[in-house]
């Protein structure tokens, strides 16, 4: 069996095949950024965090989920653009990082996209942060998406879950 149709959100059937990856969309500003859909645990709405002492800035505190402590990290802080404001419209999503589970906050989920892995292409120099925290960029549908790198984004966050 090669391929597969999944049904999106949005109740389109889009072919994955062994060559593609799907992921999770969201927005950060004017920004989308994706993870790979199978790292997605869950997508909650922003409730809040309890900070945590001696922690960096991008990390907002934690959440009890269902017995399980998740750290909260503020993405649009981690890239070095100051923390979010968060508002009811926020969310979190909640992934797994090797054995571990964390939430991102970000400021909407917009998508479901199904991209070939050829079309991803190496971050540009210039932008360290950009080059630190991203595996890629790939092009879908005249935006550019790029592909966060969940290790390096909770790296030296000094938080266990």
């Amino acid at each position: 069996m090669d391929s597969l149709a999944l049904k999106d959100d949005y109740g389109t059937g889009a072919q994955v095949t062994q060559n593609s990856l799907q992921l999770i969309a969201f927005s950060i500003g004017e920004q989308t950024y994706g993870v790979e859909i199978t790292t997605v645990r869950e997508i909650r709405a922003w409730n809040g965090a309890t900070p945590l002492p001696n922690t960096r800035e991008y990390v907002r505190g934690v959440i009890n989920l269902r017995g399980t402590i998740v750290p909260i990290f503020d993405l649009r802080a981690r890239f070095g653009e100051g923390q979010t404001s968060p508002t009811k419209n926020h969310v979190v999503v909640v992934m797994s990082v090797g054995d571990k589970w964390v939430g991102i906050l970000v400021d909407a989920v917009s998508d479901i996209l199904t991209v070939d892995r050829n079309d991803i292409h190496n971050v540009p120099e210039g932008n360290t942060m950009d080059t630190e925290l991203l595996n890629g960029i790939v092009t879908h549908e005249s935006r550019m998406v790029g592909l966060i790198d969940l290790h390096a984004v909770v790296s030296g966050a000094k938080v266990d879950g």
